[in-house]
């Protein structure tokens, strides 16, 4: 990784840092590491003490390895999130290294809670979002490396590597949680099962293709 998209990485997390409040709590102290095995539910997680803080809870190591893209999408992702570096916690901000084999793909999906930049740091990739009714625009722009794309909350967007070889990006989120509802394995996949005749309407498919689609997933 050069020295130019380290700091296109960190000027995404600043600008990100700078409107996070918009979807997580503000915190109300320096900083608030979570309890990653407390058995108490809030709005996030609760506080280690201060005093038993180290440096190790605001620290991760691993983004310079591949995910294992052995799938039928060929692309992983490797979160980085409060529970790879506690000390997130509260901060509004989550990243993650994706990996895209040639012709690997995200397949549509969408973050409930949160905005997305993506920056490509190897190869290329095509990024691609539609907006909301009643309009349903969609907007799509090929990255090359060292470009970045920013992917409005909640909308349904996708990613794939149109390039020849392998693509990397970073993909960095205003949310500590941003979740991610992926609309194939969501519809198709839920437990238990979308009534087959509804979503057959739905989709103009008869009922046959929806139940395959319903054993696929």
């Amino acid at each position: 990784m050069d020295k130019t998209l380290i700091l296109s990485t960190i000027l995404a997390l600043a600008s990100f840092s700078s409107i996070a409040f918009a979807y997580d709590p503000r915190p109300l102290q320096d900083f608030c590491v979570a309890d990653l095995i407390s058995t108490v539910r809030i709005n996030g997680l609760p506080c280690l003490d201060p005093a038993t803080v180290k440096a190790d809870d605001f620290f991760f190591s691993g983004l310079a390895q591949p995910g294992n893209t052995s799938n039928p999408a060929g692309a992983a992702v490797t979160p980085v999130g409060v529970s790879q570096i506690p000390g997130l916690n509260t901060l509004g901000l989550a990243i993650a290294r994706l990996d895209y084999v040639e012709g690997g793909f995200f397949p549509p999906h969408y973050h409930p809670r949160g905005s997305e930049i993506h920056t490509v740091l190897e190869g290329s990739m095509e990024v691609g979002f539609v907006t909301s009714a009643p309009s349903f625009k969609f907007y799509s722009k090929v990255l090359e490396k060292g470009d970045v794309f920013v992917v409005p909350v909640g909308l349904v967007h996708y990613q794939r590597n149109v390039g020849a070889g392998k693509t990397v990006s970073i993909a960095t989120f205003n949310s500590q949680n941003p979740g991610n509802s992926v609309i194939p394995n969501a519809l198709f996949g839920s437990t238990p099962d979308i009534d087959s005749d509804y979503l057959a309407k739905s989709f103009a498919l008869d009922k046959e293709t929806v139940e395959r689609l319903q054993a696929l997933f």
